[in-house]
């Protein structure tokens, strides 16, 4: 059952607070996280952790930086993890019978692609709710994924491509961790410097008032969530170069994470608030607590109710309730 209630208007006061909140809040949470798990293990700040970390942010960075301009525009992308699976099976496929090595990444990026354009067709021309249509794709993805991996992991033979992932061109850093930066740097660059990134916030804010203005706005969710796929697509491609197989289990945290990455940053839910440079600070703040936790020997399931407590908390105290008409 659907709750309406108009909410009385913020004092001027109670905003620059909540501006404030949003800013800086996650930030305090990653200094907050370097400090206790340095304090409360022994391995925390180690190289070889700290490499680890670059490592593990990497996949879970690329996947929420195409959902981030999704969530941008009002629109959500369940789907993520499902590409990131579906596209990475397919890769180690293609890279096993055709010997693709390197070369299957522009082709798993297009895969990815070809995803998000079903996804954002159906949503666009179909007019139905982004939510049910990635819903339904992530299991539709799950399922074809599953069917050609059978239930086991393939393993691929391609050091040329295990070495784009594990490799490490700066000392300490894995060439994965670089490509995850060098295209968030481009996705913060096309959020604020082009067109796309300006429509995003614009049908965000009010779709209604997009469409007067003359905003393709069915063009530009198209455009979204292909993008949202072709990064996934990277992302899984990346993904099984690193790991050296796609098994099953492949991007299936990636559907939690990456909703809590994006909204623990700063990204608003429903829309036109927040931004590729917040989802950094977010994909860091699960990415420690991941590693942090799993260090102190904490179970993968007090895990999910931890991250799940940290969302919860993320949105209570930076959304802003106030501008808010109707709650579903």
């Amino acid at each position: 059952m659907n709750v309406e209630r108009k909410r009385p208007p913020a004092s001027s006061q109670q905003q620059a607070l909540t501006a404030k909140l949003v800013l800086w809040l996650p930030v305090a949470v990653v200094l907050a996280l370097i400090v206790f798990f340095s304090v409360t293990t022994d391995s925390f700040l180690s190289l070889r952790n700290l490499t680890a970390i670059s490592g593990q942010m990497s996949v879970l960075l690329l996947a929420c930086l195409g959902a981030t301009f999704v969530i941008l525009m009002g629109s959500i992308d369940l789907s993520v993890g499902a590409i990131v699976l579906l596209v990475g099976s397919i890769t180690v496929l293609l890279i096993n019978a055709l010997d693709l090595g390197i070369g299957a990444v522009p082709l798993a990026v297009i895969i990815g692609m070809l995803l998000g354009l079903l996804n954002g067709l159906i949503f666009a021309y179909g007019s139905i709710p982004s939510f049910v249509v990635t819903l339904g794709s992530l299991s539709v993805f799950t399922g074809l994924a599953w069917n050609l991996l059978q239930g086991r992991a393939l393993r691929f033979d391609s050091t040329a491509f295990e070495n784009l992932a594990i490799g490490q061109a700066i000392p300490y850093v894995s060439n994965i961790a670089l490509f995850a930066l060098v295209a968030w740097a481009v996705s913060v660059f096309v959020c604020f410097r082009t067109r796309f990134g300006r429509y995003m916030y614009v049908i965000g804010g009010g779709e209604a008032v997009a469409r007067t203005s003359g905003v393709p706005v069915r063009r530009y969710k198209i455009y979204a969530f292909t993008l949202s796929g072709a990064m996934a697509g990277l992302g899984g491609a990346l993904g099984v170069a690193r790991l050296g197989a796609a098994g099953p289990t492949l991007g299936s945290e990636l559907l939690l994470n990456s909703l809590a990455a994006i909204v623990v940053g700063g990204t608003s839910l429903s829309g036109g608030v927040g931004g590729l440079q917040r989802t950094l600070i977010g994909v860091l703040i699960i990415t420690l607590l991941d590693n942090g936790l799993n260090l102190l020997g904490v179970n993968q399931y007090t895990q999910m109710v931890i991250k799940g407590i940290v969302v919860i908390g993320a949105v209570l105290i930076s959304q802003d309730r106030s501008k808010l008409v109707v709650m579903k």
